[in-house]
Parts: C-alpha cells; structure tokens; sequence
C-alpha cells in the first residue's frame, strides 16, 4: 500500500459494524418494533470519541461490500474520522449487532458476524506501515488478536511501530463474538495478549479481559502484572468502583464513577477509549485523565447510541463541573 501524506493523533485498527438499537426501553427484543442505526465497533467507536474531542483520527478496519457498508464510510465521514484504510471485502457481509436495554445494568448484545467478520481479513502486506509508525497514537484490540490473517496484520503493526509515540492495546475480550470456539479459553488466548504486551505502551481493560491478560483478577495485581508484561501506564477499569490507573514511575490513580442516569451501557468503555487518547494526547497528570474519562464514559450510559452519542469537549467539561458542585 502506498505511504499515506497525513500523519494522524490516532489510527485505531480493528473492529466496525453497524449497531440496530431497540428505540423502546425494557422491552424483549422479540417485542420491539422500531430500531436506530448506528456505526459500531470497539476500534471505530474510539475513532470517532477521540474525534469528537478534536483529534486527528483514523481507523484500520474491513466491512463487507454491501449496502451497509457503504452507510459505515458515510458515518466515519461524517464523524469526521479517516477512511482511506477502510476497504470491503467481498466474501463476508457487515456485521450487524442487536442490543435489548434494560437500565441500568443489563444489554444484551447479539453479535451477527456469521461466517466471518470482514474486520478479521486485515492482512499484514495491505497496511501503510509508514503512516502507522507515524501516528501519535495506534490502538489495537484483542479481537483482533483472535483470527488470522488480522493476528499477525496486527502484531505486525505493532512491531513496525516499536513503541513509537504512545501505542494502546484495548484487551477487548469478547468470546461470544467469534467462530473460534479456542479464544473462549483463556489460555487459549494469553499467548497472543502476552506478545502483544510486549510491543505496547498502554494497556486498558476490565477486570474479565485484564485477568485473561495477565491470569490475575485483584485490581492492584492486574494493573502489576501489566507493567511487567512491558507496558508502561496499566488502566484497569472496574465498572461501579471506578478505575485504577498505575503507571511504572510510580504515579498511580484511583478515580470513582461520575453518577448518571444510566440509559445504555454499551458505548461507555469507547468513550473513555477516546478520551484516555485525548488527555494522554494533552499531556495531562494521570488522575485529570481519569477523571475527565470516566466523566465521558458517563455521559454515554446516559445516552441510547454509542458513536453519535460520543461527547464534546464541552459537554465533558460541563459535566464534571457539575460533578465537583
């Protein structure tokens, strides 16, 4: 692939659907009757979170050659993130993605991504390898970890990139999502984190995808056995308790939830995505990175959608002006 011309804040690299979202709150999916589209995806929820914050952004990424597909170029677009790097692939539809909401706590997602999601057939001779080393910042997933040929396309940027910059593995586990019946196992799936790991800078994730990383669940002891896997800022994310964040000099952060009403959950995680991106881009103290995350987190649960719900500087701001009242 030809060198790219732009340097980005942020290429994220890994996965993109479209999300169907009940317009009806507590009800079976089987009994509703209307639904919202939306661009999906962990890596282009983050793209377009850090973008709505003012960054350069950029997603990696595959969808199928279909009508949806073309909607998903039209949302990046629009969202103001890059889709040079986003290309169709014939053999496999785009994903699509149902949710049932019921607030505060339970959304069920069902996943369609039958026989294959496109996001998977990155390969490793079709990356601007250029443009990934010069990104300030590169996020990769653990899904993307999880098949060939994206596997080793993704270890692959990882090892051009050589920690250039400031490089984010999001440990994103998600079984049910995949044909590979193995990745459900752990230790299926800890070799790949633990190479990966190597080869990064930030690594970010909840207590379930931290202990598949590390084989740890106590908070303390993941963010622990992240730093001696090689990273250098360890964020582990612990849903009502907040999250902890240490980094190898020492500094460490442990910053609560901002209380919302929770509307849905799902998104939440991204938002914070792309604002870590956005404070550690700023050069922010780790606990102002936070907190400034977590406040984004919480305005997403406070909405229905994920990437058209992603906040504004402004309305960060105003929520944790709010918060501190």
């Amino acid at each position: 692939m030809a060198e790219s011309d732009q340097s980005f804040d942020l290429i994220t690299m890994g996965r993109i659907g479209v999300d169907l979202y009940p317009l009806q709150s507590g009800v079976p999916l089987a009994q509703v009757e209307t639904f919202g589209k939306f661009l999906g995806g962990s890596a282009a929820n983050v793209a377009v979170a850090a973008a709505r914050l003012g960054r350069n952004t950029a997603v990696i990424t595959r969808t199928g050659d279909d009508p949806f597909g073309a909607y998903l170029h039209e949302a990046l677009k629009e969202f103001g993130v890059d889709d040079r790097w986003v290309a169709p692939v014939a053999a496999y539809p785009t994903p699509v993605t149902f949710c049932e909401i019921f607030p505060p706590d339970d959304f069920p997602l069902y996943f369609y991504r039958q026989p294959k999601a496109p996001d998977l057939e990155i390969h490793s001779e079709e990356l601007d390898y250029f443009a990934i080393r010069a990104s300030r910042v590169f996020w990769i997933t653990g899904t993307g970890l999880s098949e060939e040929p994206s596997r080793s396309a993704t270890l692959a940027a990882l090892k051009a990139r050589d920690k250039a910059g400031t490089t984010v593995f999001d440990l994103d586990w998600r079984p049910t999502l995949l044909n590979d019946s193995a990745w459900r196992d752990p230790a299926e799936a800890r070799p790949y984190y633990t190479e990966a790991l190597r080869h990064v800078t930030v690594a970010v994730g909840n207590l379930d995808e931290c202990e598949v990383a590390t084989g740890v669940r106590e908070p303390r002891a993941c963010a622990e056995a992240l730093l001696e896997a090689g990273v250098e800022l360890a964020v582990v994310k612990q849903g009502p308790k907040g999250v902890l964040a240490v980094h190898r000099d020492g500094t460490s952060a442990e910053v609560p939830p901002v209380p919302v009403e929770v509307a849905n959950g799902l998104g939440a995680g991204d938002a914070f995505g792309g604002s870590l991106v956005h404070g550690l881009l700023a050069g922010w103290e780790l606990a102002e990175i936070m907190r400034y995350a977590n406040a984004a987190g919480a305005l997403v649960a406070s909405r229905l959608a994920c990437s058209s719900a992603m906040p504004t500087e402004a309305e960060v701001e105003d929520l944790l002006a709010r918060a501190t009242l």
